[in-house]
């Protein structure tokens, strides 16, 4: 059974979403939040595989991103996989919200079933974006990006490489640490000399070389 946390500010909202999925074989609502501190609180205490987070436009992206990284950041393993529901224009919001952990990112006009669909998708392990976010997703990155420099991968060691994917996946380095089975510090010493060899200067390069070296995969919803 895949238990979701449903976040959304909105009564209706939240109340809509978590009927959806108790209709839904498979997964059932481990509760309802309107504010991130419930859901902190709530994500706390009753531990879901996923936790959906709706957030209504554009100006509410930072404090959605904040909400992601004290969710991903829980003490509890594993960490529960957030799907993001975004509305508007997904340019600019897409790769914040991958940053700061999200397992994928969703417009609110995805259908019920493709929903469901991605809450599983997710639960699994998987990165999963609509269709209009990947494309942002790419735009973001722009011509200009450091990425286009990188050196080729092969410069790379087989565990350097492994971080490098895991890493674009949005995991943490304590989750890389308890996955690989090594410690946290040995999980950076990899992850700056990959950074290091490829010229890239930040978290979110490394994110954004990932997907466009196919080291991570998304999973898109057709259109």
């Amino acid at each position: 059974m895949i238990r979701v946390l449903v976040v959304d500010d909105q009564a209706l909202g939240r109340a809509g979403m978590a009927a959806l999925i108790r209709t839904a074989p498979g997964l059932d609502v481990a509760g309802e939040a309107g504010t991130s501190e419930e859901a902190v609180s709530l994500a706390l205490a009753t531990r879901p595989d996923v936790v959906l987070l709706s957030i209504p436009g554009a100006d509410a992206i930072p404090g959605a991103i904040a909400i992601v990284k004290r969710l991903h950041g829980l003490t509890q393993e594993p960490a529960p996989r957030v799907l993001v529901l975004g509305g508007g224009d997904p340019r600019g919001h897409v790769y914040p919200v991958l940053r700061a952990g999200a397992a994928g990112f969703l417009l609110k006009d995805t259908p019920p079933a493709r929903l469901l669909s991605a809450i599983r998708t997710v639960a699994e392990g998987d990165v999963l974006l609509a269709p209009s976010a990947t494309k942002a997703l790419i735009e973001t990155w722009g011509p200009a990006d450091p990425i286009a420099s990188a050196p080729d991968l092969g410069t790379l060691t087989r565990r350097e490489a492994e971080v490098l994917a895991l890493v674009g996946r949005g995991w943490s380095n304590r989750d890389i640490a308890g996955f690989l089975s090594v410690s946290e510090a040995t999980v950076k010493t990899h992850l700056n000399r990959a950074m290091a060899k490829l010229g890239l200067s930040s978290r979110a390069h490394v994110v954004a070389l990932a997907y466009d070296r196919g080291l991570v995969r998304p999973r898109c919803l057709q259109d």
